[in-house]
């Protein structure tokens, strides 16, 4: 069966609520794929007016900005760290916009919805410098 994101059966009383039409195809959503952690995969979609989404299943690497020297570097990804939207996400390494992975660089929090950007972009908010020899 259809995922479907139109108007429920039920009001929000518990009433029901008869429908003046039926399902419209614009209506449709689509099953949850996770962006996972692995070589980089992408799955493209039609959306409405011929555009396209890209969607990341796997990725391994991220473009991490430097907010001290504006650099831009793409780097490898390591592990997630945390995962505001379900914890359950950092045991399966999901990445999602707002969750905190570990890069080469330190750590950083992605960005962008990878599951609709088709592209993995984080600020990094701790360095993994390693102490000078002096």
């Amino acid at each position: 069966m259809a995922i479907w994101q139109g108007r429920p059966k039920r009001k929000s009383s518990g009433g029901r609520l008869r429908l003046a039409r039926k399902k419209r195809k614009f209506e449709v959503g689509r099953e949850k794929q996770f962006t996972r952690l692995g070589a980089r995969k992408v799955k493209m979609y039609r959306t409405k007016g011929a555009n396209s989404k890209a969607r990341l299943l796997t990725v391994d690497s991220a473009n991490v900005v430097d907010p001290k020297t504006k650099a831009i570097k793409m780097v490898k990804i390591l592990t997630v760290k945390s995962n505001p939207s379900n914890p359950n996400y950092v045991q399966r390494n999901i990445m999602t916009k707002g969750a905190t992975v570990m890069t080469e660089l330190g750590e950083a929090v992605i960005t962008s919805r990878c599951g609709q950007d088709g592209v993995v972009n984080a600020i990094l908010i701790s360095s993994a410098e390693k102490p000078s020899a002096e």
